[in-house]
C-alpha cells in the first residue's frame, strides 16, 4: 500500500497524503491479527480509527447474496463495528 501511495504522488498527486486507516477483517483469537493491529498503530498513530471491524461470517455471507451486512444481519458485530467507524469518520471530519 505504501509503495503505490509513493508511487501515486511521484506521477500523479504530490499531496496525497493517508488520512485514515480502517482494520477490517480482524480475527481477535489469533495473535497474528493483535500483532498487526499493534503494528500498524505503532507505525500511523492517530490515523488509524480505534473502530476494528472483525471477520465474520454474517457479513462474509451477506456478499455471496450480495447485501448488505445491514440487511443481512441487523445484530451483527460487524454492523456495530461498521457504524462505530462512521460515527468516527464523522466525528473526524466535525473536528478538522
Amino acid at each position: 500500500m505504501l509503495r503505490t501511495v509513493e508511487l501515486v504522488r511521484g506521477h500523479l498527486n504530490a499531496k496525497l497524503r493517508i488520512s485514515t486507516i480502517l482494520l477490517t477483517m480482524y480475527d481477535g483469537r489469533t495473535r497474528l491479527a493483535t500483532q498487526v493491529a499493534d503494528d500498524v498503530r505503532s507505525h500511523f498513530g492517530d490515523v488509524v480509527l480505534q473502530t476494528i471491524i472483525p471477520r465474520s461470517c454474517p457479513r462474509l455471507g451477506s456478499a455471496e447474496l450480495r447485501q448488505s451486512v445491514i440487511t443481512y444481519d441487523p445484530a451483527s458485530s460487524a454492523r456495530v463495528a461498521l457504524r462505530g467507524s462512521g460515527r468516527e469518520l464523522a466525528y473526524r471530519a466535525v473536528t478538522a
